[in-house]
C-alpha cells in the first residue's frame, strides 16, 4: 500500500502540469484563432492594443485570462516573456527562437501573426512557447 502511495505522490503533480500545459496550448491556438476572426471581420485590419478585449472575448479562454497585443512594427525585436496567464499577441512577426526566458519573433508579412505563450517544465519554471496563424 505504501509502495502504490509513493507511485501516485509522485505522479499527480506530473498529470497536473501536463493538463495545465495542455490547457495553455488549447488557449493560445483559441486567442490565435479569435485573432485571424478578428481580422477577418473587419476587412483584413490587424488586433491592436486597444481590440484585446474584443478578440479575448472571441476566445472565450480558461487558463490564459489576459492577452496583450503588441505590433510588430513598434521595434518589438526583442524577446517577448509571457506568463502562465497572459499571452502575447504579436502581428507582422512568425516564430523565431527561444532566447533565455522569453522568445524573439522574426520579421514576416504584415498580416502574419503569432501567440507567444507559456507552458511550466518540471521545475515549475516558465517555458516560453510559439505558435503562428
Amino acid at each position: 500500500a505504501g509502495l502504490i502511495m509513493l507511485i501516485v505522490f509522485l505522479a499527480v503533480p506530473a498529470l497536473q502540469r501536463n493538463s495545465r500545459n495542455t490547457q495553455y496550448k488549447n488557449d493560445a491556438a483559441s486567442l490565435l484563432a479569435a485573432a485571424t476572426e478578428y481580422t477577418n471581420n473587419h476587412n483584413g485590419t490587424l488586433p491592436t492594443s486597444t481590440t484585446q478585449g474584443d478578440v479575448k472575448l472571441l476566445a472565450n479562454t480558461k487558463s490564459i485570462t489576459n492577452i496583450t497585443v503588441v505590433t510588430g512594427t513598434s521595434g518589438s525585436n526583442g524577446a517577448q516573456t509571457p506568463a502562465f496567464d497572459t499571452a502575447i499577441l504579436v502581428t507582422g512577426k512568425k516564430c523565431g527562437a527561444v532566447s533565455g526566458t522569453g522568445y524573439t519573433t522574426a520579421n514576416s508579412s504584415a498580416r502574419a501573426m503569432v501567440m507567444i505563450y507559456a507552458i511550466e517544465d518540471s521545475a515549475g519554471a516558465v517555458v516560453p512557447q510559439c505558435t503562428e496563424s
